[in-house]
């Protein structure tokens, strides 16, 4: 029944029962510690009690409801907060009349907020407060942007940091990177081919709105959203653009050992053995560098491995990596150099990926 009604006020947005709760709990708790702190730090002698300062209770409905959102960042709460509480009391002491300063106030402040970086939608009240407070708050002048703005606001970002952290939530909200399971600069499977960086911004400039999204949040949900949708792959992909370049190689002259070594610091069990100018003489593996130690790798080298072009289509590697015979396919050129490396994680990866047919079949036709 609950979580029916939920669903009915909550219109088109579902709303999970864990989110209300978090919500609610967070901004009790949060309010309370930044209350009695401001009391405590002030010597209980605040001209303004903390929690009577309005905008710090909107504040903390982005903090602990939308703790991802820019607007809820500690960067923009504080400074938001603080910049509004300075443009409206200048305006409260030049503007000749209060409606005037009012309507300038909240304006002004919302252009320095978007100038400084910091857009944060409790400082337009913050600003207004400034200008109607009374002489409470008029008396405080420009001190009443630190006491009780900006110490309210700094200890409600403290509160939010803790509590939100207890309660399973990044905050501040970072995008955490893919990261290179092998420590090396390629970037991982999924983001080699695809929509790019500047294909985002491009739509972004487009569209022509200030979205309460952050550009890596919507990069990692376009991301899962291309996972969602592995419908179609054909050879239209070269292998040429999902091989991992930065290869981790050993030399066939080096020993054993050292080449252990560096197999695990790279945290991997396989890895192309090339002689001198590159060319590929096989695969090693832990097990035989382990049992060889002070030989050179050449002696445990398996010479058996599977080799493709560039431009071979990875639709050949279906078969080959899909079966276990193979868990890697090293790509060379035309005096066996070698350029890349295609693992099963790397062609699985790519499998997920369905506008990527379109776009390079598109790409050919307009060729």
């Amino acid at each position: 029944m609950l979580s029916r009604l939920i669903t009915i006020l909550g219109g088109r947005t579902p709303v999970r029962f864990d989110d209300l709760l978090r919500a609610g709990v967070g901004s009790l708790l949060g309010l309370a510690l930044a209350g009695v702190a401001a009391r405590a730090l002030s010597g209980g002698d605040l001209g303004l009690g903390p929690l009577l300062v309005g905008p710090i209770g909107a504040s903390a409905v982005l903090v602990f409801a939308v703790p991802a959102s820019p607007l809820a960042q500690p960067r923009a709460v504080l400074g938001g907060n603080v910049i509004s509480a300075l443009v409206g009391v200048a305006c409260a002491m030049f503007a000749p009349h209060p409606v005037v300063a009012a309507a300038l106030a909240v304006s002004l402040a919302i252009v320095a907020m978007m100038l400084a970086g910091c857009l944060h939608p409790p400082g337009g009240a913050t600003a207004l407060t400034a200008v109607i407070g009374g002489s409470a708050v008029h008396d405080l002048g420009f001190g009443f942007a630190l006491v009780p703005v900006g110490l309210c606001s700094l200890l409600l970002v403290l509160a939010a940091v803790g509590l939100n952290r207890l309660m399973g939530r990044s905050y501040p909200h970072r995008v955490p990177a893919a990261a290179s399971p092998h420590a090396t600069s390629d970037p991982a499977p999924q983001s080699r081919v695809g929509y790019t960086a500047a294909d985002l911004d491009q739509a972004l400039a487009q569209y022509g709105e200030l979205l309460d999204v952050s550009r890596e949040d919507l990069d990692a949900l376009f991301r899962q959203v291309e996972l969602a949708a592995h419908k179609r792959l054909h050879s239209a992909i070269q292998c040429g653009a999902i091989m991992s370049r930065d290869v981790i190689s050993v030399d066939a002259q080096q020993s054993a050992e050292s080449a252990l070594a560096f197999l695990r610091s790279h945290d991997l069990r396989t890895a192309p053995v090339v002689d001198g100018e590159g060319r590929v003489v096989g695969m090693v593996r832990r097990a035989e560098l382990q049992a060889a130690r002070q030989r050179p790798v050449e002696s445990v080298v398996d010479p058996f491995v599977h080799k493709v072009r560039e431009t071979t289509p990875i639709e050949a590697l279906l078969p080959l990596l899909s079966s276990g015979a193979a868990h890697e396919a090293l790509v060379v050129d035309d005096n066996r150099v070698l350029i890349g490396i295609i693992t099963q994680t790397d062609l699985l990866a790519v499998l997920y990926r369905a506008h990527i047919v379109e776009a390079v079949v598109a790409e050919r036709a307009a060729a």
